[in-house]
């Protein structure tokens, strides 16, 4: 039997706070969610169903399918377990794999050594069965297999997706402190941007959440950016379902006429990088680019919109003093050039915000690194006080 074909408990995991966000999307693509945790969700499928999942996902982080819970108190008994399934029927030999974790036990204070007992039971089993072993590394360029065990319930998965799904693959010059695509794509969705009005980001850096607003906007899913998943290393593999896959991310793709997405930053290196990254994501042709102050910034006039800032956070008392006076000039600006829109800062430091001099509406919470921050939703009023609410999406 198959595993493509075989249904069985997938796992999809986040960054911590993506979670409601990844949720909504696994929904979306008509799947059925078995439980949601803080740092993913839960469903049944098969590896043909992951395929899906991985060329899809804006926000994921792994796509992960189960072969087996099991008791185990030690290493030992991880090993004994493992060494009973049949991996010669799962990993193609010659072959290469390779072995991560998420591990919370006493008896071991090293995942490393986790990921070893994990590939000799797999390369004894090889051995025996038959008196071959596929390679092993940790590059992840073929096959992976994680390995989640916390006190003594352990679980063994196929890692569907190898490198992180986070990271979308167009963005070749990340610049300096870039967003984490995932993250990016979250706070977007978490924002109130209907997808056809104007979305305008100031400081834009290496481009980020400019090209993200324009792949959702026109559906551009980002396996349209990556031609290697780990479910192409395993016994089984059907091309056929991954070309079929990737042909309907090209027939999704819908048209923006009209869409204004405006992307600035002071600095002419960083436009110029940011161009580089729109153009290997396939969506230059949505941005307009310009080098200026944020304070210069366009605002198209008629319409209501979104304005969405990521200014830095601060790490020197030189740098606070400087960027206390930036975070009242964007308060200033939403207040006198963003009437009808709503705007948007995230940032990871609260007093920081606290100089924008308006209060937020909702402060949404997310973890950039190790640094928690918020997003920060100011509905903005036009001169008359009266709210243009942009439509949400159905």
């Amino acid at each position: 039997m198959s595993l493509y074909t075989t249904v069985a408990p997938i796992t999809i995991t986040c960054n911590k706070r993506l979670a409601p966000f990844l949720e909504q999307e696994v929904k979306d693509l008509g799947f059925q969610i078995e439980e949601a945790f803080i740092t993913g969700v839960r469903i049944k499928g098969t590896i043909n169903d992951c395929i899906k999942l991985n060329l899809n996902l804006y926000c994921a982080s792994q796509v992960l399918y189960s072969l087996e819970q099991f008791q185990a108190r030690n290493a030992d008994e991880v090993y004994k377990h493992l060494l009973k399934l049949t991996w010669e029927d799962i990993l193609p030999d010659p072959g290469y794999f390779s072995v991560t974790s998420n591990v919370q036990n006493e008896t071991i204070n090293n995942n490393m050594f986790a990921n070893v007992r994990v590939k000799d039971a797999i390369v004894d089993r090889f051995r025996d069965k038959k008196g071959t072993r596929p390679s092993t590394g940790s590059d992840l360029i073929g096959a992976v297999i994680h390995l989640f065990w916390k006190n003594d319930l352990a679980e063994v998965f196929i890692d569907t997706s190898g490198d992180s799904l986070a990271r979308h693959g167009y963005r070749k010059i990340p610049g300096r402190a870039p967003m984490l695509e995932a993250l990016a794509s979250a706070t977007i969705l978490a924002s109130r941007w209907d997808r056809k009005s104007p979305f305008v980001n100031p400081m834009c850096g290496s481009g980020t959440l400019a090209i993200e607003a324009a792949l959702i906007a026109s559906n551009s899913r980002p396996g349209l950016f990556r031609n290697n998943y780990a479910f192409m290393h395993l016994i089984g593999y059907d091309d056929e379902v991954y070309f079929r896959e990737q042909d309907l991310l090209e027939e999704q793709i819908i048209e923006t006429p009209g869409l204004r997405i405006i992307a600035t930053d002071y600095s002419e290196l960083a436009i110029v990088n940011a161009k580089k990254n729109a153009i290997a994501a396939g969506v230059a042709n949505m941005i307009d680019f310009e080098v200026c102050d944020f304070a210069d910034t366009e605002i198209p006039d008629g319409n209501t919109g979104v304005f969405f800032v990521n200014p830095e956070y601060g790490d020197r008392l030189g740098e606070i003093d400087e960027l206390e006076e930036t975070y009242g000039r964007i308060g200033d600006f939403m207040k006198q050039k963003c009437g009808g829109y709503y705007g948007y800062v995230f940032t990871g430091n609260l007093d920081l915000a606290k100089k924008i001099g308006l209060k937020a509406k909702r402060r949404i919470e997310f973890y950039t690194g190790k640094i928690d921050c918020r997003l920060l939703e100011y509905e903005l009023y036009a001169g008359t006080r009266e709210v243009k609410k942009i439509a949400e999406v159905n």
